[in-house]
This record gives structure tokens, C-alpha cells and sequence, in this order.
């Protein structure tokens, strides 16, 4: 392993995560388990969260947060590098601080136009269930030409692996163009999260120019069925679905692209080369489950964990469910003491 090994792209943002009541979801018009980006509409939630409810701020964003399970699994410092926008203010220096705590090499990009972005966190069902409203602020002004910053230019051109959540889609297709194509020149592996409904709705047409480059792709049941019928799939079957995406448009034939659809409590299926695998979900008693806020995002940093070592595809995915593991047992996407986990 070596430093900037890994390569994340997307938009650092600052957890605000509390414990609410249905009602809030209710009042903001929001969804129990669902992503979405902040309107005008939802602006008043972050002070009504912070005045009335017990919070705590988290260094996070959805990529950053795949990036610092990978970085804690592997505990070498600076093998994962990730990139992103923030402001000059104090919640960049809280990110730029967790991530060096977290030994995470990050080359953000600062920009005076707008402050770091935030996320609120709404934790509802005795932590079953969380919704989460994304403010990009900041992140919205990452541009393209970061990746000509000399050091960010020399991680490129070095990495082995590279991942971008779908939520950097809305930012900047351009970025993860230009990073995919150089991935694919150089035969290394492109990975992409569908990361919520709306993207493969919305983001329709910066996606699917994305997609052919994409080696490894991830994401839940929700996510799948908003893709498979916005792109006339007409199915509704998860390994129908998950099958069928490995085999659109692809720039590497050489290479099979792999899916990996997770199902909550429901076993994790795999798609490549025509055929299926499923990995149950081992039981976790209700009691100690903290919240599901980051849990997709921990499965995707134990699979990179896993994969960047030169894993079998088999244990990656394992891992990726110990990560989401215990995750849910802990308050956010954060993680205490030394990873434990035994391939089986």
C-alpha cells in the first residue's frame, strides 16, 4: 500500500445528527429513509435541529465517510486521499482536523463564495431509520480545475483505485470524467454509488455518462428500482435488475462490471458475469442499534478496504457488511478502538 492508493471524489460536508420525532418529518415534507438535497423550504431545519434537540457535528458526506472506514480498516495513514469543496470557515477546519485524525490524505478545494456544507441528520424510530437533508453549499463549487493543483494532479496520475459517490454527479461530471477516463487508460478501477433515488431521476443523463467507465457499482433496493424504471428496464426483480445493469454499455468489455445492490436487513446480492450471489445479513438485536445514518456508506469503505489489498471479491463483500455492522451500533458513521474483523 501506498499513499493516495485509493482516491475519493465528492462533497465534504458536516454532520448535524440528531434523534427526532416523526412529526418533524412530517412538518419538512421528508421521508424516513431517503436522501435528499435541501430546498428553500428546508433551510429553517438546521436551527430548529441544533435549538431543539440534543446534536452532534460529524466530519462526513457520503464519500468521506466510505473513505475513513476504508482508512480506520486498513491503519495505514494516507493510503485513501479524497477530494472536495469547502469554505473558509470553521466547520472546514473541523473537517480538515477529523481528517487528519482519521489519517485520511484530503486536498480539499477552499472557496470564499460559499460556507462548508452541512447535513442534516434525522434519526427517528429508536434509530431505525434516518433522513437526511444535504445542504452542498461549498461543495457545490468544486471545479475541475483542482485536479491541475500539483500535488491532487500527482494522486491522480498514482492511484490505483478511484470511487465517487452519485451525489458528486450533481457537482461536477466533468471531474469524474476526466478522473474515470484516466482510470481507464490506465486499467484501474473506476467504482460509483447510486447513493439515492433521486440521482438516477434527476441526474439521469450525468450518470449514464458515467456508467460505461464504472468497474464496480453500489447501492441499495431503493436506488436500484428509481434506476431500473428510469431506465425502462420494466422489472422489478433486485437480481433481475442488478443483472441487467452489469451489462449496459461498458468502455472496458474486458473487464465484468460488478453490482452490489444491499437490501437493509435483507441479504446483499452481487451481479457479474451473469450470474447472482447473495450474502445474508448477519442479526444484529434491535437493542444495539444506535442509528442506520452512514451505514451504506461503511459497507462501501470495508468492500474498498477489502478489494485495495487484493481481496477476493468474496471477502471485500463480507467485509463490507461487518463495516455496516457496526456502524448501526454506533451514533453516525463513526467508529471507536481497532477494527476486528475475521474473514470466514
Amino acid at each position: 500500500m501506498w499513499d493516495g492508493m485509493l482516491l475519493g471524489m465528492g462533497n465534504p460536508l458536516l454532520d448535524i445528527s440528531g434523534a427526532t420525532e416523526d412529526a418533524i418529518l412530517e412538518k419538512y415534507n421528508l421521508q424516513p429513509n431517503d436522501a435528499i438535497l435541501a430546498e428553500k423550504k428546508h433551510m429553517p431545519l438546521y436551527q430548529e435541529l441544533i435549538e431543539n434537540y440534543k446534536v452532534d457535528y460529524i466530519a462526513a458526506g457520503s464519500t468521506l465517510n466510505s473513505v475513513r472506514i476504508a482508512q480506520w480498516i486498513l491503519q495505514r495513514p494516507n493510503v485513501c486521499a479524497y477530494i472536495g469543496s469547502v469554505g473558509k470557515d470553521k466547520f472546514s477546519k473541523i473537517l480538515e482536523e477529523k481528517s487528519r485524525e482519521d489519517g485520511i490524505l484530503a486536498k480539499f478545494q477552499f472557496t470564499t463564495e460559499r460556507p462548508t456544507g452541512s447535513c442534516a441528520v434525522l434519526i427517528t424510530s429508536n434509530g431505525h431509520n434516518r433522513s437526511l437533508v444535504a445542504n452542498l453549499a461549498a461543495a457545490e463549487c468544486f471545479t475541475r480545475d483542482h485536479l491541475d493543483d500539483p500535488e491532487v494532479s500527482k494522486i491522480v496520475a498514482n492511484a490505483e483505485f478511484y470511487y465517487s459517490s452519485g451525489f458528486f454527479l450533481t457537482v461536477s461530471i466533468e471531474t469524474i470524467l476526466e478522473v474515470a477516463q484516466v482510470a481507464h487508460r490506465r486499467n484501474k478501477y473506476f467504482m460509483m454509488n447510486l447513493s439515492a433515488p433521486f440521482l438516477p431521476i434527476y441526474y439521469k443523463k450525468q450518470m449514464m455518462q458515467a456508467m460505461p467507465y464504472v468497474d464496480i457499482l453500489f447501492g441499495n433496493e431503493a436506488e436500484a428500482l428509481a434506476f431500473a424504471k428510469e431506465n425502462n428496464f420494466e422489472i422489478d426483480d433486485m437480481k433481475e435488475i442488478a443483472l441487467k445493469i452489469t451489462t449496459l454499455p461498458k468502455e472496458n468489455p474486458n473487464r465484468p462490471r460488478v453490482v452490489i445492490i444491499t437490501q437493509g436487513t435483507l441479504p446483499v446480492i452481487v451481479a457479474k458475469e451473469g450470474s447472482t450471489t447473495e450474502y445474508p445479513i448477519p442479526l444484529i438485536p434491535s437493542e444495539k442499534i444506535v442509528d442506520t445514518n452512514g451505514a451504506g456508506d461503511a459497507f462501501v469503505g470495508g468492500f474498498m478496504a477489502q478489494f485495495i489489498k487484493g481481496e477476493s471479491l468474496d471477502i471485500a463483500v463480507k467485509c463490507a457488511i461487518w463495516a455496516a455492522g457496526v456502524i448501526v451500533q454506533n451514533s453516525g458513521c463513526t467508529v471507536t478502538g481497532k477494527p476486528d474483523f475475521v474473514p470466514y
